[in-house]
């Protein structure tokens, strides 16, 4: 059965334009068909099924994005790219959140014409209704990603949020739209920028993931755009930056907001033009990224206080995404941690605890600042900590003692409290640390300082009242060593 032969219809109102694109398409195999206007645009759509729509922006009877309009309203499936007046930034970003894979700006450079159609229709995927074409013209598709789906099984978590990320990504994954990631430090941006890339038709791609906010500035340039040999002192060698190193890829630039004014105005050209000059280089080079961004400050406000450029926000964030903090989707914490301790378990090849009920209560009890990254700390201070096959509530450190229902350490205190008898201290703390401490060494004393003896009268575990003992200064006599 003969391949499939992609037709793609080119719409420009400029003859001489039109007949450069249908030439260069002609020559890569495809076939091409034209039109001058939206009238004869929609006529050609009546007729066929395309597999991509090429449109100008502007043409005599209206907007090339009301073709996309069309498109999307009849779930259409072909895939569109838009041709921009040059240095159009609103027209380019109303383009892509119209639906459009991808943009151009005039004048076309060829070379990028081309990788922007091969992309475009490497990333179609089929629709119920694109089986066959209008004028029974078969259809092709691309096959998702083998790596979309365990990169959305890695984005743990079945509350309202975290299923809104997920359909996200499958929705815009496909495109070469800009994307924005926004949340707390903790929430899983980096995980979030993975699964994009994952799911899109750049996943045999590299993943480039930059920290802006860990980079020198004097160093900056160099790093984003590569550098030629005697650039600067100590470069002996031509080498690459990073939107080189993730051509074909996608170029993630974590904590966005941290990047100098003077940067931001570089990135932002070379978003625009999708050409680098690497430093001490005299020449261009074309670059073929698609960039996800993220960052835990209010951009917005920063625009507003002048310490982000409104430009480069509004070419960002062309799709936005959230990750919401931990303690807005509580109901994901059995799982999340299950998963976790999978992992690290794994990594440190250890059995797999169970989590008691009262651990449990304690991890839905906290506030969690620090957000998923927090909770992977404290389970694995927990694993650390842990004597046995099943994780309670005082594994997880000091505060959890105090929480656990019943607890030792709640006795304690129970103690300290119920010796205030005289007028309220001016120093709770140390109030209670020294109620503490004479609590501690009358229980040792009882038991010949037998710390393992001790810490049963108090109902403590023997790591407790040794981590009491250390905190409070103790001494404990060379004969009191041996718990047994």
């Amino acid at each position: 059965m003969p391949a499939h032969t992609a037709a793609v219809l080119v719409v420009d109102d400029e003859p001489d334009l039109r007949t450069l694109y249908e030439l260069t398409l002609l020559r890569e195999g495809y076939e091409v068909v034209c039109a001058g206007d939206l009238a004869q645009a929609r006529e050609s759509l009546a007729q066929q099924r395309f597999d991509l729509l090429i449109t100008d922006m502007r043409l005599p009877d209206g907007l090339g994005l009301q073709l996309l309009r069309d498109l999307q309203g009849a779930q259409r499936s072909e895939r569109s790219i838009v041709i921009t007046a040059h240095g159009s930034a609103e027209n380019a970003v109303d383009a892509l959140k119209s639906g459009a894979f991808d943009y151009l700006t005039k004048p076309v450079d060829l070379q990028q014409l081309r990788a922007a159609v091969r992309a475009a229709l490497q990333s179609q995927r089929p629709s119920p209704a694109a089986s066959s074409g209008a004028a029974g013209v078969p259809r092709r598709a691309a096959a998702q990603p083998a790596d979309a789906v365990p990169a959305l099984q890695r984005i743990v978590g079945r509350s309202a949020g975290m299923e809104q990320i997920r359909q996200r990504i499958e929705k815009v994954a496909s495109s070469m739209a800009p994307v924005l990631i926004q949340g707390e430090s903790g929430t899983g941006k980096e995980l979030v920028a993975r699964a994009v890339h994952d799911c899109s038709h750049r996943a045999a791609g590299p993943f480039v993931a930059v920290n802006c906010g860990a980079i020198p500035e004097s160093l900056i340039e160099a790093e984003f755009f590569g550098a030629r040999k005697g650039a600067y002192t100590g470069a002996s060698q031509d080498r690459e930056g990073y939107f080189q190193a993730a051509r074909g890829g996608t170029l993630f630039l974590d904590e966005i907001g941290d990047l100098p004014l003077a940067m931001q105005a570089k990135l932002l050209r070379v978003i625009q033009e999708r050409r680098v000059r690497p430093l001490g280089g005299v020449q261009e080079e074309p670059v073929d990224v698609r960039l996800v961004s993220a960052t835990h400050r209010d951009l917005a406000a920063m625009v507003n206080s002048g310490r982000f450029r409104q430009d480069l926000f509004y070419r960002l964030n062309v799709i936005g995404l959230r990750t919401p903090p931990l303690r807005e989707r509580r109901e994901d914490l059995p799982e999340l941690a299950q998963q976790l301790l999978q992992r690290l378990c794994h990594e440190a090849g250890l059995p797999l605890p169970d989590l008691s009920p009262g651990a449990m209560a304690w991890l839905h009890s906290r506030e969690w600042p620090g957000n998923v990254r927090e909770l992977e700390n404290m389970l694995q201070r927990a694993l650390a900590l842990s004597q046995g096959g099943r994780l309670e509530a005082e594994d997880f450190g000091e505060d959890a003692d105090a929480a656990a229902p019943g607890a030792g350490a709640s006795g304690v205190a129970q103690t300290a409290v119920q010796a205030v008898t005289g007028a309220i201290p001016s120093d709770l703390q140390s109030f209670l640390d020294e109620q503490e401490r004479q609590v501690l060494l009358q229980a040792l004393r009882e038991t010949a300082f037998n710390r393992t003896a001790a810490a049963a009268r108090l109902g403590l575990n023997l790591r407790q009242i040794r981590y009491r003992i250390q905190r409070l200064g103790i001494v404990v006599p060379s004969s009191g060593d041996e718990d047994a």
